[in-house]
Order: structure tokens, then C-alpha cells, then sequence
């Protein structure tokens, strides 16, 4: 099971598709002693993979000790960051701090192109360097794609460029309209492209030595079955099921893009929260609507259950409208 903290809204970008619309600190912020409360009730929760995120969570001053805290209560630590901080210095704190590694933020090899989306001069040599140096310093890395109409055509190049740089893995996150990303909602791939991309993206991950993962594309699921390809992962949509995320003041999500307060771990330990809380249980059932309630593959897919929220007023059951299937039972 996999938990995401937001440690943080503070960051030193504006990122144009930013869930969280992150830039500035937020008041109230979970406290270092908080924190640790919250890392131990993940712990007691029986999470294994903690994701310290933000914001840019290298902007928060006790990040390694919550990172030394988290390795010592047997999770396993890893970074979402978008590079740019972390100097051969921080890259050597974060591995003696117990991080097993990092996600790293590129979303296109055209310099500018990046740039212009994370709001930020310089950004891509800076994220680059912050590879390099993971990289010397002995901590694995992983790069994240946002993939958008204007770099969908870059997606398999983006792959080989992660080889390149020695990353263990390329991520590839697909728009979900939002935080800021609702701005942005028309650079979003339709459901031809979105279908066309992730065909690609599984073929591509035949050819290369490292990982590639859509996420917030549950149906690269059901492309793998219908190519047969043998994955380590058993469901697309994890939102509840195995997975949530707890924002900077303590509010507890389903996933990042399902903008909906389910608890706070201020008020409720996080444990009781995951194990009680009506709209986990709720999720917990797939009992979907629409196509992905009937669809063969809903139990291994799922549908991405923020997509759905976003489209059908907050029903996050109903069925997730960019699915070619939809369409073609539709």
C-alpha cells in the first residue's frame, strides 16, 4: 500500500497543471511533532511505501528527519520533487536519511517547453543536475512525465532519455482537470490520443530495461491484458483501495485529484480513517456505474475514479468518460 504526504504547499514553481495550486505555505501546516504522529499511524495502518511530496517538499526545513523517522518505523521512503533543489549535497543528506529514492519532474525535452509549464528559468537544467547528482550520490530515480496534447509525441523519447540518465523507472501521468489543471483542461489528450498513447506507452515498455507506469491511466491495465504483457500490478485506480494522500494541514484525500475532504488526521487518527471511513468503504466495493460497472475488466482496471468525480458533479462511482470502450458502448 502506498501513501502520498503533502509535507507542504510551499514551492518555488507555479506549475501550470499543479493539483494542489502550490506556491505559497499555507497556515496551520502539520508540525514536525505532528508529522511524526502521522508517520507512526501510517505505520499502525499497515501502509509499506510513503511518498514525501508538496509543494516541493525540499522546502520544508525537517524533511530529512521526517524522512529518518519514516525509514526507522519500517516504511519504505521515496521523494516527489521537481528536482531543482536537490545539490550534491542534498542528494547525499537524502540517502543517509533512508530515502530509497525519488521521482523527479520532466516533462519534455525541449527546454523551453518545460520551462514554461513549471513557471520557472532555468528549470529544466536545474532538474537535470538534480538527476546528475542523485545519480552520484548512490540514490535511485525515477523521472515523472505529465503528458499533454502539445508532448504526447514526445512520450517514448522521454522514455529513452530516462535510460539515458540512469533512471530506474519513467512514470507517465496523464491530466486530470484539477487544482490549476482545470485552467489547462483543453491541453488534455481526447479519448482516441488518450487510447493511442497508452498503446504506445505499453509497447515501449516491452523494449526497455526499466519500468514504465501510466498512472491516472487505469486502462494501461487493460491494454496489457489485451497485449498480454505479465505486470507487477494487480488494479489500475488504486484511489482508496490502496492508496490516498494527506494534504499539508492534515485533510485526507482518496487520491491527489479527487478534491474532496474524507477526515482529518488533526481530528481522527489516519488508521481509523482508513479503516472506517465511508467513502474508502464505498470505493472499496467497485460497484461503478455506468460502462465501468459493466466492463470485463473493472476489477483490474477500475476507471480513474477522479476522472469520474470530475465529470459526473462529484459522483466519484460513475463510469470515467475517456475511455474508449465507453464510447464504443455508448
Amino acid at each position: 500500500m502506498i501513501l502520498s504526504w503533502n509535507t507542504t504547499n510551499q514551492c518555488n514553481m507555479f506549475c501550470g497543471h499543479c493539483y494542489r495550486e502550490a506556491g505559497k505555505k499555507k497556515n496551520e501546516e502539520l508540525s514536525t511533532v505532528e508529522g511524526k504522529k502521522l508517520i507512526d499511524e501510517i505505520a499502525r495502518a499497515g501502509f509499506r511505501i510513503m511518498i514525501f511530496s508538496g509543494g516541493e517538499p525540499l522546502m520544508r526545513s525537517d524533511i530529512f528527519e521526517l524522512i529518518q523517522y519514516a525509514t526507522s518505523k519500517g516504511l519504505r521512503c521515496v521523494l516527489g520533487t521537481n528536482g531543482t533543489l536537490i545539490t550534491e549535497d542534498v542528494a547525499v543528506k537524502l540517502k543517509k536519511s533512508g530515502l530509497m529514492g525519488a521521482g523527479i519532474s520532466l516533462d519534455s525535452l525541449d527546454k523551453q517547453k518545460h520551462d514554461k509549464l513549471r513557471c520557472y528559468e532555468n528549470a529544466w537544467d536545474l532538474t537535470v543536475q538534480g538527476m546528475k547528482n542523485c545519480k552520484k550520490a548512490g540514490l535511485a530515480f525515477q523521472i515523472h512525465t505529465t503528458v499533454m496534447d502539445w508532448n504526447e509525441h514526445e512520450v517514448e523519447e522521454m522514455t529513452d532519455f530516462a535510460v539515458k540518465m540512469g533512471a530506474v523507472a519513467h512514470h507517465i501521468f496523464f491530466l486530470v482537470p484539477t487544482g490549476r489543471g482545470k485552467d489547462i483542461k483543453d491541453e488534455a489528450l481526447d479519448r482516441e490520443t488518450y487510447e493511442n498513447v497508452l498503446q504506445r506507452i505499453m509497447k515501449k515498455s516491452t523494449e526497455v530495461d526499466i519500468e514504465i507506469k501510466p498512472t491516472c491511466a487505469p486502462q494501461f491495465m487493460r491494454i496489457a491484458k489485451q497485449m498480454d504483457l505479465k505486470l507487477r500490478y494487480t488494479k489500475g485506480c488504486i484511489a482508496g483501495t490502496s492508496y490516498c494522500i494527506i494534504g499539508p494541514t492534515g485533510k485526507v484525500q482518496p487520491c491527489a485529484y479527487m478534491d474532496m475532504e474524507i477526515g482529518n488526521v488533526r481530528e481522527t487518527p489516519f488508521n481509523k480513517i482508513w479503516e472506517q471511513n465511508e467513502v474508502f468503504e464505498t470505493l472499496r466495493t467497485e460497484e461503478y456505474g455506468g460502462t465501468c460497472g459493466a466492463c470485463a475488466y473493472k476489477s483490474n482496471c477500475g476507471g480513474c475514479r477522479a476522472r469520474a468525480a470530475y465529470y459526473h458533479e462529484g459522483d466519484f462511482m460513475q463510469q470515467d468518460n475517456i475511455c474508449i470502450l465507453g464510447e464504443m458502448n455508448g
